[in-house]
């Protein structure tokens, strides 16, 4: 917090900055870092969403061109998985069976009872029970598609848990804020309590309450907009590393959503501490000079 006029700065103790600095960076680390695993949590169950494949059993009558008009269609749909709709023939169903379950497979020279497949992922947003019985319904309009499978029993689980980790998240999230806004707090006016005299003496010359202030909140911003980017810093270096040692986690880096958490840590930087640093010289100014010591 700035000290206005050359009479100020020959008044009272510097307080000590660097450590307040410090001590909002971790708090902000801390909350960012609660904020990524959050994040790339839903990430994962997004992506793990739209592994989950569905198979489009189509009868033998259909022939090439009735495959390919169902192949055509789901790949102009917009819940489609783009590049995720394959073809598996019967023939290839099968050898990929005895690859499976060995030469066994069929060895009393049955006719085939496999189907040729269409398979598709959709994406994360449809993988819901609703959405994908409209896409079933839709495909059995086709009079040569035989029946739709997809794992019914863990779209439910799936959907059951995201629903109880978001509102698990929120409740953290909200006493996680909390805690940060308090703990910043706490630190500011530790960071100021040396200047308590400096501040009440300037009021009791006659300095008004915003000239005071703005000096301490010009500097608080400041102090706020560092120990920001000292914790973006330290979440960036963190997921680098992370990459670096995990190749897999670029796919499923949400860089929207990493952006947008790093633009929520500056901005609470700036003011939680403005606005704490508003409220403790506030309450030194209110305070009569016997309660300063």
């Amino acid at each position: 917090m700035a000290v206005v006029g050359k009479k100020q700065k020959t008044s009272g103790s510097k307080p000590n900055y660097f450590f307040s600095i410090i001590s909002v960076s971790l708090v902000l680390f801390l909350l960012g870092l609660f904020g990524l695993i959050i994040l790339q949590g839903k990430q994962l169950i997004r992506t793990s969403k739209e592994k989950i494949e569905i198979i489009t059993e189509m009868e033998n009558a259909a022939g090439e061109e009735g495959i390919q008009d169902v192949k055509t269609w789901l790949e102009n749909r917009a819940f489609i998985k783009p590049g995720s709709v394959k073809y598996i023939s019967k023939e290839k169903g099968a050898a990929m069976m005895r690859e499976e379950f060995g030469e066994d497979f069929l060895k009393l020279d049955l006719p085939n009872p496999l189907y040729d497949v269409l398979t598709f992922n959709v994406r994360a947003k449809f993988m819901q029970p609703d959405s994908l019985a409209r896409i079933k319904a839709a495909l059995k309009e086709y009079p040569f598609v035989n029946d739709v499978f997809y794992q019914e029993s863990l779209i439910d689980v799936i959907a059951k848990n995201l629903q109880e980790i978001s509102f698990i998240a929120l409740g953290i999230g909200v006493f996680f804020l909390l805690v940060a806004a308090t703990l910043i707090h706490n630190t500011i006016r530790l960071a100021l309590y040396s200047n308590r005299f400096l501040i009440k003496n300037m009021e009791l010359v006659g300095a008004s309450w915003e000239f005071i202030s703005r000096p301490y909140i010009l500097r608080s911003l400041k102090h706020g907009f560092l120990s920001a980017i000292l914790a973006i810093g330290i979440l960036a270096a963190l997921l680098f590393l992370a990459q670096r040692d995990l190749p897999e986690l670029k796919d499923m880096l949400f860089i929207p959503g990493i952006a947008v958490l790093f633009a929520v840590l500056l901005i609470l930087g700036l003011i939680i501490c403005g606005f704490s640093t508003y409220f403790v010289v506030n309450k030194y100014l209110k305070m009569r000079v016997d309660e300063l010591y």
